[in-house]
């Protein structure tokens, strides 16, 4: 296919680096530039969103977050402004869902399909091509890009229409929140009874306690890797978005407002930028303890 990519960061560097390893002709912009790694590898360098519509059949876009959604489809020189009738757009970022059946049907008005599939997995998950992929979409236009999702991911869900992908993400940003708060308060609890956290977590992973969370983020934890991954500012956004979704709907999420507070505290402290499984940091600093301190001093 003719592919369109908007937005090369951390998460969409690699993706439309498999896609061009997929033997897809990709077209690509990029508010910070198109990384020399993506045109040496034959990518076509377009000078904005609407040039990507226009040369691109399936058009991607991977940007932070709502508001920068809205600019690459509907701004000056944006996607809207290059589509014609038959092509369909997919937005992998995660942002509202109630926007997104807003953006969908404004979309569709242009005779064009949505496919809202924001993804899980982080950088890893990207560079090994081995993201979840959560999608709504109408089911000819989910069956007609699965192709791409499968050179990006492992586990791809059509979960219902438009906007049902977006909801499924904030799901996922709860839960690996509430995890990562889990795991920082068991690290630290163990780390200040005097345990080695290193030799704690080894023996969790083979419990009922084993997570991803704790085998990647409890190893950042230790390590003190705290280099994105996926930023603190960017989960804040999503369990705003859980928050706000929840606030509307009249239901309680309490623990999703604790880990947003701690994210706050990291983001107060100078950490917005730096690796979700930093909110350890938090509960450090409340603790007065460090999770290394004691395996650095027995080294």
């Amino acid at each position: 296919m003719n592919v369109g990519f908007i937005g090369l960061g951390i998460m969409g560097k690699p993706m439309s680096l498999n896609l061009i390893k997929g033997g897809h002709t990709l077209f690509l912009n990029s508010r910070s530039g198109v990384p020399k790694e993506l045109t040496d590898a034959g990518g076509k360098a377009c000078a904005s969103a609407k040039e990507v519509a226009q040369k691109a059949d399936v058009i991607i876009t991977m940007v932070p977050d709502t508001p920068d959604v809205e600019k690459v489809l509907f701004g000056a020189n944006g996607v809207a402004e290059g589509l014609s009738k038959g092509k369909t757009v997919v937005d992998m970022s995660s942002i509202s869902p109630i926007e997104t059946k807003a953006f969908a049907k404004r979309i569709n008005d242009l005779g064009c399909d949505y496919v809202d599939a924001p993804v899980s997995g982080g950088e890893v998950g990207a560079n090994n091509a081995a993201l979840t992929i959560m999608c709504g979409a109408p089911q000819a236009a989910f069956d007609r890009v699965k192709p791409l999702f499968e050179l990006m991911g492992k586990n791809i869900t059509l979960v219902g229409g438009n906007g049902d992908g977006q909801t499924c993400k904030v799901c996922n940003q709860i839960i690996v929140a509430l995890n990562i708060e889990a795991v920082s308060e068991a690290l630290v609890f163990a780390s200040k009874a005097g345990a080695d956290p290193a030799k704690v977590r080894q023996a969790l992973m083979g419990g009922f306690a084993a997570s991803r969370i704790l085998e990647v983020h409890g190893e950042r934890m230790i390590k003190r890797t705290f280099d994105p991954g996926f930023r603190i500012e960017l989960h804040q956004k999503d369990l705003n978005l859980a928050l706000q979704g929840a606030r509307a709907m009249g239901v309680s999420l309490p623990n999703t407002a604790t880990a947003q507070e701690l994210f706050n505290s990291c983001a107060a402290n100078g950490g917005a930028k730096s690796d979700h499984s930093a909110m350890v940091k938090a509960l450090e600093r409340m603790a007065g303890h460090e999770v290394a301190k004691l395996r650095q001093t027995r080294i």
